[in-house]
């Protein structure tokens, strides 16, 4: 049997239907948000996991000059060790067409009888290699699908100075190059750079490696301590040319994979939450309001006997059926767009099998965060009515004490009109209820400027931050560091208008027990195109002595300007110095120390020299220039780098997702928006219906009242908007402060052009609802509404 709250409920759900619906769309944009950004996080994360442990992903790697075989039986008795992989990893230079400069490729040898132990590699198309071929290879997946490769092609490479013809007999994958991204790249770059795996009895002759190998991979037993296995691996490959050993945490594929997911997991955490105060919120005022009205139904259910908590209840059930819609559409919405951004982000993660899941925790955690935020708001609302004895309850409210003001004076009225005098008076004698509502509308807007400012942040620092600071068109890295004065030889190149050389030194910074590899940048006394910026894209000038560090670098060590930070040169003779902070740069692009070329050779104990190089070129004989071909025959390069390209990958890795990412926000945004200003404008006509239906019958026009209505609307916008705009300024820096990024540390920026969109799609939810409520007054019941309510 129907209990009389349950059909009461069901005849406030038919009352508030178009609240009711508006309101689940707002509840189910937050879990719709919450559901696919964790979703996604969790399946990348999973496949992730389960890609590392099928093809025996490594725990700690190294790199060095050259050493013996023999000494991998050396490393494989260091305890904690359970097995070890030696191999040759190289470089080459591979001229593609279309390409203004080569590609770099990593060659990496694979034993000619066996599956690696480690690092094994997946076979996505083709056959593995020949033993003794020396012309077949492997090539990564994601370089061929940038050039159109197939199983039977073949490319050219240069291979330690001999250009080499090989032909291409499989496309593969493998968990080291989940990210294909040169040493020193900013991003991955899938069509500039390569990863081939060779034969190793083909690929250790060709750098004379052999009975030799420089790279070494490590698997651990379980308990084993990682700090202890990488300081003796250290110590016995220092002899020959060690480089310091890596623990997975620190593997550059790994690591940029493990950023990106850090910042997704941020993002699934911070901008659902927003959505969900902001439904919380909302159903606060809403509810609120309704028990305001029904504030003598409430009183007479509790004389005839129905306690506090049964009412309570009630209003609960309400908040249930509108949380429940909202959640069942969320989930539906939510699974929709987190397997379409699971998918996107699989253009970029090189998984064998990326598949999406939604998990039942994720299900669980939305609903049951929903719930919470729903009760929370809705306790609020019902708790002081549920309290009040029935005889108050059943009194209406206390008027409020008017008294005569300014708005009062005849002269006004006649001045600017009865309706907006009335607006003006009713705004001043309810100052609370103005709040609240504009409080409402500008968590909209919020919203609006926190999901769509992600792509103006990319845009400022590809336009502004990265242009300032490379004014070369090609960025040139050398093998080996040479004499500045051999810069003669690029800048007589035909088309080369200027050339800047810059030291790049790698070193391990140490701060205790704290540690960052990376490198420390010479840069030119006076820079003119290899410059610093900082996050706000201004030249920054770096001091004259000492070493200046990025400020994040600085945070990550714990060491300030005037405290001293351990470099260990990973080069040469590997000397370790103790140097003064003299400077921390806020800049945008990772973990960096720079100095002067003078001070920094003085350090190192050498003469001058550079080993990157910025070009800036000619444009109107850039073609025809043929600039790949003629810096692959100098022998000493190792990578040249176009800037275009640079920017076109930074865009189609970063942009691109911030670009999905802030369009999934802003539309979730503007139905946020939309439901938000309807919702305070239905509950404003609930509220004064009975006074606008005395005008009419004193005599006012439907446009006169329609004014007084709507013109209270119009000032919650307007004092909205200012107010939204600086709290989705705040969302912003809340959403990047959640973000722990090494890799890039993106500045807040948000454009003007976000700030209109997030006040035109505010205005044009106000203008739709306007139109609503106006056709509910045109059809208002005078004597319905104006009859006593028994």
């Amino acid at each position: 049997m129907v209990s009389a709250l349950d059909r009461k409920l069901l005849r406030d759900l038919r009352t508030l239907k178009g609240q009711v619906l508006t309101i689940a769309l707002v509840v189910a944009c937050g879990i719709a948000s919450f559901v696919a950004l964790q979703s996604t996080w969790h399946s990348l994360a999973v496949s992730r996991d389960t890609y590392y442990e099928r093809y025996r992903f490594g725990e700690v790697f190294a790199h060095l000059e050259r050493a013996p075989d023999s000494l991998g039986a050396r490393i494989e008795a260091i305890p904690g060790v359970a097995r070890s992989y030696t191999r040759v990893v190289e470089q080459a230079l591979v001229p593609m067409p279309g390409r203004t400069t080569p590609a770099v490729a990593t060659l990496v040898s694979l034993p000619g009888d066996r599956p690696p132990p480690l690092g094994a590699v997946y076979l996505r198309a083709g056959r593995m290699i020949e033993p003794g071929r020396d012309d077949e290879a492997l090539v990564i997946d994601s370089f061929a699908q940038a050039h159109g490769l197939q199983p039977g092609d073949s490319v050219a490479a240069v291979i330690n100075g001999k250009l080499r013809r090989l032909e291409l007999v499989g496309i593969a994958l493998s968990p080291e190059y989940i990210f294909t991204m040169a040493p020193g790249a900013l991003t991955m770059d899938t069509g500039g750079t390569a990863v081939l795996w060779m034969d190793e009895a083909v690929l250790a002759p060709a750098f004379q490696m052999e009975s030799a190998f420089n790279d070494v991979v490590l698997d651990l037993q379980p308990g084993a301590s990682e700090p202890e296995v990488l300081r003796q691996l250290d110590a016995l490959l220092a002899p020959y040319g060690g480089r310091g050993a890596l623990p997975r945490a620190k593997q550059p594929s790994n690591f940029m994979l493990a950023d990106e997911l850090s910042q997704l997991e941020g993002f699934a955490t911070t901008v659902p939450t927003i959505f969900l105060s902001v439904a919380a919120f909302l159903l606060y005022i809403v509810l609120s309001r309704v028990v305001h009205l029904q504030r003598t139904q409430i009183a007479t259910l509790k004389a005839v006997g129905y306690r506090g908590r049964e009412i309570g209840a009630h209003y609960l059930k309400l908040v249930s059926v509108i949380v429940a819609l909202g959640a069942a559409l969320g989930m539906a919405l939510g699974a929709q767009i987190g397997s379409g951004i699971t998918g996107f982000y699989g253009q970029f993660y090189r998984f064998p099998v990326l598949v999406y899941e939604l998990q039942p925790q994720v299900i669980a955690g939305g609903v049951l965060i929903s719930m919470g935020a729903a009760v929370a708001g809705a306790l609020a609302a019902v708790r002081r009515i549920a309290r009040m004895p029935p005889a108050e309850a059943m009194r209406p409210p206390s008027p409020p004490v008017y008294r005569r003001g300014v708005l009062d004076h005849p002269a006004l009225t006649r001045l600017l009109g009865t309706s907006t005098v009335m607006v003006m008076r009713e705004l001043r004698r309810q100052p609370l209820r103005l709040l609240l509502s504009s409080l409402g509308i500008a968590a909209a807007v919020g919203i609006m400027v926190t999901g769509s400012f992600g792509f103006d942040s990319v845009e400022f620092v590809m336009r502004d931050s990265f242009h300032r600071e490379n004014g070369g068109d090609l960025m040139v890295n050398l093998l080996a560091p040479v004499p500045a004065s051999e810069l003669g030889t690029l800048a007589h190149l035909p088309g080369v208008l200027d050339v800047e050389g810059t030291r790049a030194v790698p070193v391990r910074f140490r701060s205790g027990p704290v540690w960052r590899d990376s490198s420390i940048m010479g840069l030119a006394d006076e820079p003119r195109l290899r410059r610093i910026v900082d996050r706000e894209a201004r030249v920054v000038t770096l001091p004259r002595e000492g070493l200046a560090l990025s400020k994040k670098l600085g945070e990550i060590l714990g060491v300030g300007i005037g405290d001293r930070v351990e470099i260990e040169v990973k080069e040469g003779q590997r000397r370790i110095y103790e140097v003064p902070v003299a400077a921390l740069i806020d800049d945008t692009f990772g973990l960096q120390g720079y100095m002067h070329l003078s001070p920094l050779h003085a350090l190192l104990g050498e003469d001058s020299s550079v080993n990157a190089l910025q070009l800036r070129i000619d444009p109107l004989r850039a073609e025809e220039l043929d600039l790949q071909t003629r810096l692959v025959e100098i022998p000493n390069i190792a990578r040249v780098t176009e800037k275009r390209a640079v920017v076109a990958s930074f865009y189609e890795q970063t942009g691109a997702s911030m670009g999905v990412m802030s369009f999934v926000l802003g539309l979730f945004a503007a139905i946020i928006a939309v439901g938000v200003v309807y919702n305070n404008a239905r509950v404003a006509l609930s509220m004064r219906s009975r006074d606008l239906a005395s005008l009419r019958v004193l005599g006012f026009t439907r446009a006169e009242i329609s004014a007084v209505l709507l013109g209270e609307l119009s000032v919650q916008l307007l004092v909205a908007l200012p107010m939204g705009l600086l709290l989705g300024t705040w969302w912003a820096q809340g959403v990047m402060g959640s973000i722990d990024a090494e890799t890039y540390r993106l500045p807040i920026v948000i454009s003007k052009a976000t700030y209109a969109q997030a006040v035109l799609v505010t205005l044009g939810a106000g203008l739709a609802s306007a139109l609503l409520v106006r056709r509910k007054l045109d059809s208002l019941d005078l004597i319905g509404v104006l009859k006593s309510r028994e």
